[in-house]
């Protein structure tokens, strides 16, 4: 029981940072908020798999985590390049 309200609270703060993805006035207010929702959806993942039975998403959701800091640091990199070529 307390799994299924840990679950609809991580899909509440998953869909304010959507909110907050959409409506952010800055691009670095965005990318806070996907890598937000990133880290929220990797907690959802391991609470589904505990309330399925599976502890094998508990490797999937580490490869996500990984696969969510990995993509953050490449859109920063981007981000940086384009404002610098911006700046020229």
């Amino acid at each position: 029981m307390i799994f299924m309200v840990a679950s609809a609270a991580l899909l509440f703060t998953i869909l304010l940072g959507l909110t907050r993805a959409f409506a952010g006035p800055t691009v670095y207010d965005r990318l806070l908020a996907v890598n937000n929702m990133g880290t929220k959806i990797v907690l959802l993942i391991a609470v589904i798999g505990f309330l399925m039975g599976r502890p094998d998403f508990v490797d999937i959701s580490l490869l996500y985590a990984l696969l969510n800091f990995i993509g953050t640091i490449a859109v920063l990199r981007f981000v940086k390049q384009q404002r610098r070529h911006a700046d020229e």
